[in-house]
């Protein structure tokens, strides 16, 4: 046995780590001092539960003899004939604690000591409840590893595996547990998911935590199972219409005298020493948390504070949802509706793992509540495919239709069409792929709880208003697929009733869906709402229609010329727009890639599209329903003459088994029109390449015409004529169009002379141009052609083929008047060509270039011959003074062969105007005018002005002519030995010499 002293020594030496057992029932046992030892226990934190609970044992021990002196104290005071008996008993522990300190402090640590070893208790029951957990995992560990079977593990390895588990660390050490307050301990156990601990701690210790229960609760991270804690959440007591407060349950049965109200009130009035301040800390800042049970209303709060914490924080819905589903378990009210939303809510972010993942926005209560109805359900659908779609409103928009229609019931609003409305806008919405996997999972064949929608009627409407409210001109199979899962329905009526009202119901829909300013395009809703009101046989007979229309439908988009259905409706009364739709097939628009190489596929073309034109046995018209099959065959070979193929084109026609049936002048007409199209189209003007060459052979598929020739002959001219590199603007040569819109073609021909030097030489060349221009039997334009050579050879100065131009036109005159003379009538030809013919010959004869003076007088002969009346005296004097000119030369070749001395001077012949100077005629200002020369030179211009070309050597000619007027007159008249001046002046005045001066061009 130690010594007192040397207790007390030892154990102030003694480190917390090094206590043991015996050092407490040893050293510190055999201490005297009560106060001392208790002191000692209570000081001492160890990590060791034995140790520990040692100490606390015998700290409470030691404190007994104070506790039975404070009881004996009382128990003095309530005898018979004391004078304390009327005082309460925390007076009389009041004033007992005052006079003897030693006791109150023995009491309050003995207080101190009981609440530690309530936590020493609770903590050893965490451990326990710790060390059950982790036998059941290595249990369970256990049993997965004997079903696990490989050879290739070592041997041992598994025991290993299975016995190798670390030793279980409390969350908490002991000394920490006993020291921090149980609050906080609490709280902190909430935060790591230690809910045994926390349940613990709330069984035991319910006194201290009951108040800060929620404060518990709140620590609880928000993505923890409520299932975990369920057990400590808030409960609704219907019989009190509040909170439910949990059962107490303590360590200890009884409670100690210490703990009485009356000790514990007379221990606060006594002034301890500091030291002993550290033995009750004050609890966490909690003492505000209220300490009434909740209202029902408090608690509904609560848990819905809860769930907004929850989804906001974590956006886990499923925790919020079972959060309300305990909560409704326990009795909570007012729940149901968060729930629904909660549960609907699941069903979009669990059932749909796209949804979640896709999605820039979170889900929360907020958003959700704050969409429309059709917009959850276009939620829900937003990534359903056309195999799961019909799933997906079973599980998913089908309850959530059922909770809309409940909650308007309950609201006293009912609707008992909302389901279906909001289902119908969802398909009417829906891509067509979507609509054909709805209605096939809404047949009559299957089962009324199988079928999606369940109406046969709504089905019908639905697929109708999809199928031609739609813009799809690809997904023909989807739309067939549509169809063939629409009912039908037997309904007897008359052909001419069901033709009727094909009619009427074709023409009502027509005009529904053709655009207006109201209604720029009509979708499916708008649709939707046409058929809403139709009666079954109006649905039936609209279906009929769909049929007709939908096999067009295919046959347009086999022949790539696709339109949407909505077209059928709204060509059925236009003849216009069928006709351009028939051009297009049978053109083939943007079907460059898949051209039709044989006959067989323009036969089938064919069938394809006269098969599109009339009526079906129903009446209900078909896509060129307007059209006649004559039409559409003549559309057809049009399109087959369009696509060059000439040689299928050539088949058809002489076939003896062909659908062709067109008539030969109709056939005519529609290569002309075709060979114009491509003559029109074209770039290049030869007719040996591109369009030209097409236009050109397609004149060769009918049977030869003279309009085929005449058109064949103007493409030849119109190659002819690109080939002379005539130019519409500087540098651009001219197009076949321009050639064909020119309206004076001899205009051509003019260009040609003008811009070729060496073209005029090629007088034969030029006829048959004219001829192929179209001029082939008109003498008056092969007269002006003629004369266009005749001048520009006149301005090439090569007065031999100009001379030789006039004869041949001279030749043709003479012919068309001997051809008019015989018939015996006057005809303007003539005189059109006589006048033409005698300018040019009168312009070839006068020029003062040209050599030969017998040609021409020859030519001027014939200027007289063919010039009208009042012309004659205008040609008359260039004529005689060519003719003097003509003896003068041969006088002087005749001189030459006898040879004779000139005279030394001749006297000059005096000019006219000297004679007429002479005459004393009166002065006129038509003296001075231009000669009969000049005069016919500018009649002849204004002739040659309606030819169609220029004279262009015309002015230079003119210009040389006036520079040597004068000299050559005086020359000419010098010339005149043969007639009397006085004779010519007579002559001159019966004439009022106004024809010779020019007076009367002057007028």
């Amino acid at each position: 046995m130690v010594s007192t002293e040397s207790s007390y020594t030892r154990w102030e030496t003694l480190k917390d780590e090094e206590i043991t057992v015996s050092d407490v029932q040893d050293t510190l046992a055999f201490a005297n001092d009560d106060l001392w030892v208790a002191a000692a226990c209570v000081d001492r934190f160890v990590s060791d539960e034995v140790i520990q609970r040692s100490l606390i044992e015998l700290g409470i021990n030691r404190t007994s003899t104070a506790v039975e002196r404070c009881k004996e104290v009382l128990l003095s005071s309530r005898a018979p004939g004391s004078s304390d008996a009327v005082n309460e008993p925390k007076e009389l522990l009041s004033a007992y604690f005052a006079d003897t300190p030693e006791d109150a402090q023995l009491c309050h640590i003995r207080t101190a000591l009981l609440a530690r070893l309530d936590k020493l208790n609770s903590f050893a029951e965490i451990y326990r409840e710790l060390l059950a957990k982790k036998r059941d995992e290595e249990d369970n560990l256990g049993i997965d590893e004997e079903w696990e079977d490989d050879p290739w593990k070592e041997e041992g390895e598994a025991s290993i595996i299975a016995h190798a588990a670390s030793p279980v660390q409390p969350p908490v050490p002991l000394q920490d547990f006993l020291t921090e307050d149980i609050l906080d301990m609490a709280c902190f156990y909430a935060s790591q998911e230690c809910f045994d601990a926390v349940r613990t701690l709330l069984t035991y210790h319910r006194s201290c935590l009951w108040p800060y229960r929620f404060a518990i609760l709140e620590s609880i991270p928000c993505h923890s199972n409520p299932s975990d804690y369920r057990d400590f959440l808030p409960t609704y007591d219907a019989a009190t219409d509040k909170e439910l407060a949990s059962p107490l349950h303590r360590w200890r049965t009884e409670e100690d005298w210490v703990e009485s109200a009356e000790v514990q009130a007379a221990l606060s009035q006594i002034k301890l020493p500091v030291e002993f301040e550290a033995l009750h800390p004050s609890s966490v800042n909690a003492a505000s948390q209220e300490l009434q049970l909740l209202t029902a209303q408090q608690l509904t709060t609560w848990y819905q504070t809860r769930v907004d914490q929850i989804i906001s924080s974590t956006g886990m819905l499923d925790m919020a949802l079972s959060l309300v589903q305990h909560g409704g378990s326990l009795g909570i009210l007012d729940l149901d509706e968060l729930g629904e939303d909660l549960s609907l809510m699941t069903r979009l972010v669990y059932d749909i793992p796209r949804a979640w993942a896709q999605d820039d926005e979170d889900w929360t209560l907020v958003r959700w509540r704050n969409m429309e109805p059709s917009q959850v359900v276009g939620a829900y659908l937003a990534h359903s495919t056309t195999d799961t779609v019909a799933k997906d409103i079973s599980r998913l928009i089908m309850p959530y239709l059922f909770v809309l229609e409940s909650r308007s019931e309950r609201a006293g609003r009912p609707d008992p069409d909302l389901p279906d409305r909001l289902l119908h806008n969802y398909v009417l919405g829906a891509p067509l792929d979507i609509v054909a996997a709805i209605i096939e999972a809404s047949k009559r064949t299957l089962l009324p709880p199988q079928r999606v929608i369940k109406n046969d009627e709504d089905v019908a409407r639905l697929a109708l208003a999809c199928l031609y409210g739609s813009n799809s001109i690809t997904e023909w199979m989807t739309m067939s697929r549509i169809f063939e899962c629409l009912p039908a329905w037997e309904i007897d009526k008359s052909p001419e009733d069901e033709a009727d009202e094909a009619d009427a119901t074709i023409a009502s829909l027509g005009e529904f869906v053709t655009p207006s300013t109201a209604h720029p395009q009509c979708g499916p809703t708008d649709l939707f709402f046409f058929f809403k009101p139709l009666p079954v046989t109006s649905l039936s007979r609209a279906l009929d229609i769909l049929d007709v229309h939908l096999e067009s439908g295919e046959i347009f988009a086999r022949w790539n010329v696709p339109a949407p259905l909505r077209w059928f409706l709204q060509s059925a009364g236009n003849v216009t727009e069928q006709r351009a739709w028939a051009n297009r097939m049978a053109r083939r628009t943007g079907a460059a890639a898949d051209k039709l190489r044989e006959m067989e596929d323009w036969e089938l073309l064919l069938d394809d599209m006269l098969k599109l034109c009339g009526k079906n046995e129903s009446g209900v018209p078909s896509a060129f329903g307007l059209l006649t099959g004559e039409e559409v065959s003549s559309i057809f070979f049009s399109g087959l003459l369009s696509s060059g193929r000439f040689d299928i084109a050539k088949d058809l026609i002489h076939s003896k088994h062909g659908k062709l049936t067109l008539e030969a002048s109709k056939i005519e007409d529609l290569c002309l029109a075709a060979s114009r199209e491509f003559y029109d189209n074209a770039s290049s003007a030869n007719y040996k390449v591109g369009d030209m060459k097409l236009a050109y052979e397609c004149l060769d598929v009918p049977a030869p015409s003279q309009q085929l020739t005449k058109e064949r002959d103007f493409i030849e001219a119109t190659s002819r004529l690109s080939s002379f590199n005539i130019m519409s603007r500087p540098g651009i040569p001219i197009l076949p169009i321009e050639i064909r819109l020119t309206k004076d073609r001899l205009s051509l021909i003019s260009r040609v002379l003008s811009s070729n030097a060496d073209a005029y030489k090629h007088t034969q060349v030029m006829l048959d141009l004219l001829h192929k221009l179209g001029f082939r039997d008109d003498v008056v334009a092969e007269v002006k052609t003629f004369a266009m050579v005749s001048d520009a050879a006149l301005q090439a100065e090569d007065f031999t083929r100009a001379f030789d131009t006039n004869q041949k036109m001279i030749d043709v005159v003479f012919k068309l008047r001997s051809a008019i003379a015989s018939s015996g009538s006057d005809d303007q030809r003539l005189r059109e060509a006589s006048e033409v013919c005698w300018l040019s010959c009168f312009q070839l004869g006068r020029h003062p270039d040209f050599p030969n003076v017998e040609q021409k007088l020859t030519l001027m002969g014939r200027a007289l011959e063919l010039c009208p009346a009042d012309k004659l005296n205008d040609i008359l004097i260039p004529w005689r003074r060519m003719e003097q000119e003509d003896l003068d030369v041969r006088k002087e070749r005749l001189a030459d062969h006898s040879p004779r001395p000139k005279p030394a001077a001749t006297k000059p012949v005096s000019s006219l105007q000297s004679r007429l100077n002479n005459l004393h005629v009166p002065t006129t200002p038509l003296l001075n005018a231009e000669d009969a020369a000049a005069l016919a030179g500018r009649a002849f211009s204004r002739v040659a002005s309606n030819f169609p070309f220029r004279v262009s050597g015309r002015e230079r000619s003119e210009s040389r002519e006036g520079q040597t007027r004068s000299g050559s007159r005086d020359e000419s008249h010098r010339r005149l030995d043969g007639e009397d001046v006085s004779q010519q002046a007579s002559r001159v005045l019966q004439r009022g010499i106004g024809w010779l001066l020019g007076a009367d061009d002057e007028s």
